[in-house]
């Protein structure tokens, strides 16, 4: 699994690549917007806190917030909602999204760090 660890504060980001399954599971059955501490990922992101903010499954779906499962759903999505932009006005449309409970059949995870650990993000 991919983790796109981003830090608005000074706006950089860093894609790493996890694959050993005791670090992930850290994450495993939390929600988005859930806060995590990132200590398992390695002793360089020790004292760091995480926010999950999102993600895309192997298939490339993406994950939707408040929809309450670890499996994909067809929804009817309108303007406003995240994961679909209408072509049209007032034109809805039946797509597949993720829930929002991360799982092991993720590709990629979106962490935002909310608090800073003690070494710089390596």
């Amino acid at each position: 699994m991919k983790l796109n660890i981003s830090f608005p504060a000074t706006g950089c980001q860093k894609l790493i690549e996890v694959d050993d399954e005791r670090k992930l599971r850290t994450f495993y059955e939390k929600r988005m917007a859930t806060e995590v501490a990132a200590d398992p990922l390695g002793d360089e992101w020790k004292g760091y806190v995480v926010r999950i903010s999102g993600g895309n499954d192997k298939q490339g779906f993406p994950m939707k917030q408040g929809v309450l499962t670890h499996g994909r759903v067809r929804l009817l999505l309108s303007k406003g909602h995240s994961c679909y932009r209408p072509r049209r006005t007032g034109e809805r449309k039946r797509k597949s999204v993720r829930g929002c409970i991360v799982d092991a059949n993720l590709s990629v995870l979106n962490l935002v760090i909310v608090k800073k650990g003690e070494k710089e993000i390596p």
